[in-house]
């Protein structure tokens, strides 16, 4: 998943590569300005929404 978030821009902050993924609470955070969004995993596909 980490290399899923290399390169990506926030899209709050247009800040590169400020991304993290936050496993046990399924969040992605910006480190520049501190916008979460919350990962959906899909369970009848498998994939993430």
């Amino acid at each position: 998943m980490r290399e899923l978030l290399e390169e990506l821009r926030c899209a709050t902050c247009h800040t590169v590569n400020a991304l993290w993924l936050d496993p046990v609470r399924a969040l992605v955070e910006c480190r520049a300005c501190g916008q979460i969004a919350l990962i959906v995993l899909d369970i009848n596909e498998g994939r993430f929404t």
